[in-house]
């Protein structure tokens, strides 16, 4: 039973932190992981051609604390999907995501990401094609329309075709995306947030596990959508401010409410880092993950500044997070202000 079926049979609700290039790498995985074991975690987007032709253990090779975890396929041959789907299968991945929604001039110009929503023919063609050879879960993650199309058409027509293909689940990022006129970045803040249209083709399609995501800020912010979704994903927010994933089992999943244990996160980091740095790495690959946390903590602008400063000398090991770390007044908790 996958955990979409688990929380389907539970009225249960999942909560995800978004993927994210360039930053949601193994690094940021093991990280969040030790804020909550729950959260579902998400891979960096990877283009099919480059599973299919790359270096498929760099590409697809993560920490087994990870889990769940959810890879996250870029592309728009139902044949090449397919194919990238029966080689991560080896991997063991939880779920497996078709990115319909980056708007990125890179990934428009291979044809995929939130371009596909103008051919929601051939999403469909493709959440087939991976449904076929996938023994876990087949996700989308979309956007509520791009350019001059209307959401209120445009959507519900969409994911009524993804439940058609088959997909397991359906994360709507609840903004447009200009793929002319805007860069990636003004598209994650310009074009305006629609969670009504959301919040609505939730209630009409009951049945079909429905997501959101976009501008949600808060796990206050979360909970008031999962009232309504299925599902909620934080991206940006989760990853600025670190600290908010300690409340996300408690509060989301219903687990006993437990201090945070900061020198248990601060040694499975180091440990981490120790063994990244044996293998060839830098510091800096790991703690450049690290340093939205203690955010409205006593002495945390010290603690970013030896993350950001010392982890980049060249020679650095994982002493600098525990001397980051010891900046911090962990016992007193968030104050008002940002330190």
């Amino acid at each position: 039973m996958t955990f979409y079926d688990k929380a389907r049979k539970t009225n249960g609700k999942i909560f995800a932190v978004a993927p994210m290039i360039d930053w949601t790498d193994t690094h940021c995985r093991v990280f969040h992981r030790q804020l909550t074991r729950r959260a579902l975690l998400y891979t960096e987007m990877i283009v099919a051609d480059a599973v299919i032709h790359g270096d498929r253990g760099r590409l697809l090779g993560y920490e087994p604390v990870e889990h769940p975890l959810a890879l996250q396929l870029g592309g728009s041959d139902p044949s090449k999907l397919a194919e990238a789907v029966k080689i991560a299968a080896d991997y063991g991945y939880d779920e497996i995501n078709l990115n319909v929604g980056c708007p990125s001039d890179r990934v428009q110009s291979g044809t995929f990401g939130a371009c596909l929503m103008r051919t929601p023919e051939t999403v469909e063609r493709a959440v087939a094609a991976m449904k076929a050879v996938s023994a876990v879960p087949v996700t989308v993650k979309c956007r509520i329309g791009v350019d001059d199309q209307d959401p209120q058409a445009v959507l519900p027509d969409f994911l009524a075709r993804m439940a058609a293909a088959g997909a397991d689940a359906i994360w709507v990022h609840a903004r447009k995306a200009w793929l002319q006129g805007l860069s990636p970045k003004e598209n994650r803040d310009v074009p305006p947030l629609d969670y009504e249209l959301v919040h609505r083709l939730k209630r009409e399609n009951p049945d079909l596990f429905l997501g959101i995501n976009g501008g949600i800020q808060t796990i206050e912010a979360a909970l008031a959508h999962l009232q309504v979704m299925d599902g909620v994903m934080l991206g940006r927010a989760a990853y600025n401010n670190a600290t908010l994933l300690n409340e996300v089992d408690a509060a989301i999943y219903g687990e006993e409410e437990r201090r945070p244990d900061w020198q248990a996160v601060c040694d499975a980091m180091m440990e981490h880092a120790a063994r990244h740095i044996a293998s060839g790495g830098r510091l800096i690959h790991v703690t450049r993950h690290m340093v939205g946390l203690f955010q409205g903590f006593a002495g945390a602008r010290r603690y970013r500044q030896i993350l950001s400063a010392e982890a980049a000398r060249p020679g650095a090991g994982p002493e600098v997070i525990a001397a980051a770390f010891a900046a911090v007044d962990t016992q007193a908790g968030p104050k008002r202000a940002v330190g």
